[in-house]
């Protein structure tokens, strides 16, 4: 996946000059309406409509924004799939709508293939996290807690997470009490007022951090996490599956070639700006832009899925 990453930061250099002549070769032939899978005032909702607002300055292009929320983005994506490819339809979402929520969900018939990828843009720096009072420093002292006796409360806000924790108890040889919850800030929250024990996080634990009371203890991406880059890997801890996602902006399938590229490159430019309120937004609460788009996002989508079947096997032994 870096490699992919790579190529589409690298693809945004000449994007950014050739936006303006592809959105002059091409422009919606109507109103877009934006479906936004997250619900409204939230940061992803937030940063799809600045994305949009953006849009509408720069290329003059008129955007509807519309909540589907609902079954981590499935609801939306089952909204989007059947609509007009014109380019008058796109959705926002995170890449985990169309990886592990569409492999565990067979009967919804569902997969990247329905769907085009247009561009992603930020990822998550998704870590497992406590309280620093809890005296942790270090994975290992969460796994000699375990060991010692204590029932340690797990706060996961994905089926996807909980699968990734009860992964990461059996690779360390220990039992957490893996608990659902709705959201990153209802794990933040269950952490601070002692209702849970550690949980994920994918970002909103910076400020707590960075304030010495919250630890991050490990990543749970494929690279170390920017702010502790000491922390280890879910691969150093014995797991081979990790939690890497983007939000992502996607169409129906079957869009034509100069609708994606007009839309991928526009939304890349926008959200890569840190001048822009999208990009600073971006900037400050995911430590940047994450940009793939075109070949590379239809093989990161791909791929997700492909991955999502196999963490789901093997959360089944």
């Amino acid at each position: 996946m870096k490699r992919l990453i790579r190529l589409g930061i690298a693809a945004l250099v000449s994007a950014a000059t050739a936006t303006g002549a592809l959105a002059a070769e091409w422009t919606p032939p109507g109103p877009i309406k934006l479906l936004i899978a997250f619900r409204a005032g939230g940061g992803a909702d937030t940063q799809a409509r600045l994305i949009a607002e953006e849009l509408e300055n720069r290329l003059g292009w008129k955007f509807i924004p519309e909540q589907v929320t609902g079954k981590g983005g499935m609801n939306m994506a089952a909204a989007l799939k059947d609509m007009p490819n014109d380019g008058t339809v796109i959705g926002m979402a995170v890449t985990e709508t169309f990886g592990y929520n569409m492999a565990a969900a067979p009967k919804s018939g569902m997969s990247p293939a329905d769907f085009t990828g247009l561009s992603t843009t930020a990822g998550f720096q998704m870590g497992v996290v406590a309280l620093s009072s809890k005296g942790w420093t270090s994975f290992e002292d969460v796994v000699a807690a375990a060991k010692g006796g204590e029932e340690l409360r797990f706060g996961a806000m994905s089926p996807r997470l909980a699968d990734l924790a009860y992964l990461l108890g059996k690779a360390q040889g220990v039992d957490f009490n893996i608990v659902s919850v709705k959201g990153g800030k209802a794990v933040m929250d269950g952490v601070n007022a002692g209702d849970l024990d550690l949980g994920f996080m994918a970002g909103i634990q910076q400020k707590g951090v960075a304030a010495g009371d919250l630890v991050n203890l490990a990543s749970a991406l494929s690279a170390p996490l920017v702010q502790t880059p000491d922390a280890p890997t879910f691969a150093d801890l014995g797991v081979e599956f990790d939690s890497d996602g983007q939000f992502v902006f996607v169409g129906p399938a079957g869009m034509p070639a100069e609708a994606r590229e007009a839309l991928a490159n526009a939304i890349a430019e926008v959200a890569s700006d840190e001048n822009t309120k999208a990009g600073g937004l971006i900037k400050k609460n995911f430590g940047g832009a994450t940009v793939v788009t075109g070949d590379d996002l239809t093989v990161l989508l791909q791929n997700g899925y492909e991955s999502a079947g196999k963490l789901l096997d093997a959360a089944s032994e």
